[in-house]
């Protein structure tokens, strides 16, 4: 953590709806950069992003934002943030440019600069050539760079993204991660989602959330480091693979034309012909959350 720039501070947060917890004591910071939040489908991730994002209030706990308790202040929150949700709505009949300048008008952003910023934010999301085309012709891609540009109109401080790059194409993604990576530079970024490449490719800071739980918190390189010598490739055949998903946790299998390599995760060879690999971030989080899992099931396991 760095002692200078504001910070974001989650402190024990838990959300009930009902007698449904689906978030439990979290804690967490953040300052300048990029945090990343993993966690499978179902984790708790939106539901945490949007008590950060004063939208709905925690069942206990604290946020703090810059050394400030906004908790039961959610506008407070709302003055310094940008949060775009995973699902948005916009007016498909409004051009790019009519629609942020509608947004501009909602966040109050004074008319005499809100053309020149909107200018520079179609730059910076790589819509200039397309700002006056209807966003009913854009595609999911191009949707949600428009969704961050009006996410960014207020200049927020803290920005908060929930899966924004679920169900786009790999240029889509390659493009959203880069414009995630560039906004960590100067604002505090909370970046939501269960692609493990798009946060080892933007995150200084990971937060491993299962089941409404941290399980685990750190740099990329000291998760990675975790499950160094523990990752291996195998090459054997159908029924080999159906043994080592037996045994082992499999991160992957890719069918060649001699049969099928397998991505092992284990902490002694699987098998006397495994060879080593370079350990990912993936290998980390799938050790992580599994053995998470695992002890929650029985907390007398002994890991393999």
């Amino acid at each position: 953590m760095s002692d200078t720039g504001p910070r974001l501070r989650v402190d024990e947060v838990t959300k009930r709806y009902g007698e449904t917890t689906v978030v439990s004591d979290v804690s967490f910071e953040a300052d300048v950069g990029v945090l990343g939040l993993l966690g499978p489908n179902g984790a708790g991730k939106s539901t945490l992003l949007r008590t950060i994002a004063g939208v709905t209030s925690p069942t206990s706990g604290r946020i703090e934002w810059d050394g400030e308790d906004v908790t039961d202040t959610p506008a407070a929150i709302r003055r310094v943030c940008g949060y775009l949700p995973q699902r948005f709505g916009v007016y498909p009949n409004l051009t790019a440019r009519e629609y942020l300048d509608y947004v501009a008008a909602l966040e109050g952003v004074p008319s005499d600069t809100a053309a020149d910023r909107i200018e520079r934010l179609l730059e910076t999301v790589n819509l200039s050539d397309a700002a006056d085309e209807r966003l009913g012709t854009f595609s999911g891609g191009m949707r949600r760079r428009v969704g961050l540009a009006a996410t960014l109109l207020s200049d927020p401080a803290l920005v908060i993204v929930d899966e924004p790059t679920a169900g786009l194409d790999p240029a889509e993604r390659v493009r959203f991660r880069n414009l995630v990576t560039r906004l960590g530079e100067r604002r505090v970024v909370v970046f939501s989602t269960h692609v493990v490449p798009d946060v080892e490719a933007t995150a200084t800071d990971v937060v491993l959330l299962a089941d409404g739980r941290v399980v685990e918190r750190g740099r990329p390189a000291s998760l990675i480091d975790r499950v160094a010598g523990h990752c291996w490739t195998v090459e054997t055949d159908r029924e080999g693979v159906s043994d080592l998903r037996e045994r082992y946790r499999v991160r992957s299998t890719t069918r060649t034309s001699d049969g099928v390599t397998v991505d092992v995760i284990a902490t002694e060879r699987p098998t006397p012909d495994a060879e080593p690999r370079e350990p990912t971030l993936e290998d980390a989080y799938l050790d992580i959350v599994d053995t998470a899992a695992t002890r929650a099931v029985d907390p007398g396991v002994v890991e393999r």
